[in-house]
């Protein structure tokens, strides 16, 4: 499953500036593709065009190479699995039988789980490393805990692709790390990953490809080594920034410097 842009606006007010301005990019499939940028650079606007839920002004979201808005919505709730920036919930429910919700695009309105279903659940419970947290009521859990359960729900659909919106937000290192494995794993079998996300240094540990927005429109995109430059960076954050090989994966880290 592979996601394209061709010249993307979107504009959620008349009159306002554009959250994404012509955006055009490729995510081939089977890659980790990494979206950066800062506060209010139009990451969530372009992870919410991938998938439909917002109407662009100009331009077009392709996934699979088909307009997002020619997919129905439960076949591609089937394909490509989904986890927002935020998310509650309504009313008390366990941390099985959210994670059995990604289940529901297979199944038939009437239909109950298989064991096939189930042993799908159990599996996206164990890659996430929260088999022990099964029988709790999701209002109990840590902000990590429930962002794990909600990583696992989008697992547990089996899909083609991945879009995560900040998925390590509220995680410690060993399950940030943990999860940023798997996504590569994933990748790695096949399932295209689009990871939105704040940690530049992980993003370039992890991913094939980086897309970076600056104010909705594209700064860079391309390799790692392509998009890790420091004056791209800099002029994207607005901060001076030193870019190095990390001593320990080698791949290019930024730390910034005291302010001028």
């Amino acid at each position: 499953m592979n996601f394209a842009t061709r010249s993307l606006s979107v504009r959620y007010r008349p009159h306002a500036a554009r959250a994404l301005d012509r955006v055009t990019m490729e995510v081939p499939e089977g890659t980790l593709y990494a979206v950066l940028g800062p506060n209010g650079s139009g990451k969530s606007t372009l992870m919410r065009a991938l998938l439909g839920t917002v109407t662009p002004e100009e331009g077009v979201a392709l996934v699979g190479d088909r307009p997002v808005h020619r997919w129905k919505r439960r076949e591609l709730a089937r394909a490509v699995g989904a986890v927002s920036q935020r998310e509650s919930t309504a009313f008390p429910i366990s941390v099985r039988e959210l994670v059995e919700m990604g289940r529901y695009p297979h199944l038939g309105p009437l239909s109950s789980m298989t064991p096939a279903d189930r042993e799908a659940v159990d599996a996206a419970l164990r890659r996430c490393h929260i088999e022990e947290l099964a029988d709790r009521s999701v209002s109990t859990l840590s902000g990590g805990e429930f962002q794990r359960t909600r990583i696992a729900r989008a697992l547990a659909q089996a899909p083609s692709a991945l879009v995560l919106d900040e998925p390590t937000a509220s995680l410690d290192i060993r399950h940030e790390m943990g999860i940023l494995r798997l996504l590569r794993k994933s990748a790695d079998e096949g399932v295209t990953v689009v990871l939105v996300t704040h940690h530049l240094n992980l993003a370039a540990r992890f991913a094939d490809r980086l897309l970076l927005l600056g104010e909705g429109r594209v700064a860079a995109e391309g390799p790692v080594e392509e998009v890790f430059q420091a004056p791209i960076l800099e002029e994207v954050y607005g901060w001076p920034l030193s870019v190095r090989p990390d001593p320990v994966s080698g791949s290019p880290a930024v730390t910034p410097l005291d302010d001028p």
